[in-house]
């Protein structure tokens, strides 16, 4: 949903100031504001789903990445349907409204392939998919010989209902070829997303950050967003989230280089700040809590962000990058982390920050609205 611009908009240089530096909390007031003006009231949103890899296989073997595997892998996997299923059924059942699917590249697998794996969901489940990244698609076009726009529309037809904001990172080129070469470029992620958009396709947008980065190409993600919005007004929600270093390529060639440094939870927040003052015309930023953990997650609602993000009911990228801040179906008791990951722990945290909390859907539709 985009939200009218004000007269006045923040330029990139201005962001790019505010980036370096601004003192954090006047940025963060001046975040909270903007964030009440479009989200008056006290309400602040949190979601139950489940991130479902149907396969970790994938060509693209981006540097900074440690989920992906080569077919030959002995824990390479593509889930078969009865599984994809049972993991469906289980997030139903903890009140589940989506649940957000994508793979790795895999180069075996055809259009086929994914328009069965939605049809069959379809079928069995009354959630909202929104499955599949723009770096798949892309990928899929090319192997089928296809549009990209013949590709979105048959995914839609078998009931694809939304795409998520995966594969962005950065979206300046020169990044793109140090950490991930293999994946689409950016202007086809923008022209994929633009696509999807315009066939009538809500989709997210997203930024990793942290990595080889400049601030001044995280300032150039956000405008390429802020351009499209203005164009289509397809995004439903911005989420950044920063580099996990541990198990991928970027942390054991030593091309992050001796003086690289996790991003800090004031680093996050001053991003996430910057992106509700420059994304003046997306509706929703989203906090991270599952990379930054539940108290910086609370916290970014006082600097920007209107929403908590997900229960995480099962989350695989960054866990494989030693990230666990992330809710277990079966114990969600077994740790204080994951015991706030369950939505009566979520909205306790949306409680404890000054707001009532409401479960919403892959639209940002509050739940029962």
């Amino acid at each position: 949903m985009a939200v009218a611009p004000p007269r006045e908009r923040l330029s990139a240089a201005e962001a790019l100031d505010l980036l370096e530096r601004a003192d954090l909390m006047d940025l963060g007031r001046r975040a909270d504001a903007v964030c009440r003006r479009l989200h008056p009231g006290s309400v602040r949103t949190y979601a139950v789903d489940r991130n479902i890899n149907f396969t970790n296989i994938c060509a693209c073997r981006c540097r900074f990445c440690a989920f992906w595997r080569p077919a030959d892998a002995p824990d390479a996997y593509i889930l078969d349907e009865g599984v994809i299923a049972g993991k469906i059924a289980e997030a139903v059942a903890l009140g589940a409204t989506h649940i957000l699917m994508q793979g790795g590249v895999h180069e075996g697998l055809g259009l086929a392939f994914y328009e069965d794996l939605v049809r069959g969901i379809r079928r069995q489940f009354a959630v909202r998919i929104h499955s599949f990244s723009p770096p798949e698609i892309v990928a899929l076009a090319a192997r089928e010989g296809l549009a990209v726009r013949e590709v979105l529309e048959r995914l839609r037809s078998a009931g694809l209902d939304s795409l998520p904001g995966g594969g962005a990172e950065i979206l300046v080129d020169r990044v793109r070829r140090l950490i991930s070469p293999r994946k689409c470029t950016a202007d086809e992620w923008i022209a994929c997303m633009r696509t999807a958009q315009g066939l009538g396709m809500p989709t997210t947008a997203t930024m990793v950050f942290g990595h080889v980065e400049t601030a001044e190409e995280r300032v150039e993600h956000l405008r390429r967003l802020r351009d499209l919005q203005d164009e289509t007004g397809g995004f439903t929600a911005f989420i950044a989230w920063p580099f996990q270093a541990p198990n991928t390529d970027l942390e054991r060639s030593g091309a992050l280089g001796p003086a690289w440094q996790p991003v800090t939870g004031a680093e996050y927040l001053r991003m996430v700040s910057v992106a509700r003052l420059f994304l003046d015309n997306v509706a929703n930023v989203q906090a991270s809590w599952v990379t930054m953990g539940p108290k910086i997650g609370q916290t970014a609602l006082a600097f920007g962000a209107n929403d908590l993000g997900s229960t995480m009911i099962e989350e695989n990228v960054v866990a494989a990058a030693g990230c666990v801040h992330r809710a277990s179906p079966r114990r969600s008791g077994a740790t204080p982390w994951r015991s706030r990951a369950t939505p009566a722990g979520l909205e306790r945290l949306i409680r404890s920050a000054g707001f009532e909390p409401e479960r919403r859907d892959c639209y940002y539709q509050r739940v029962g609205d």
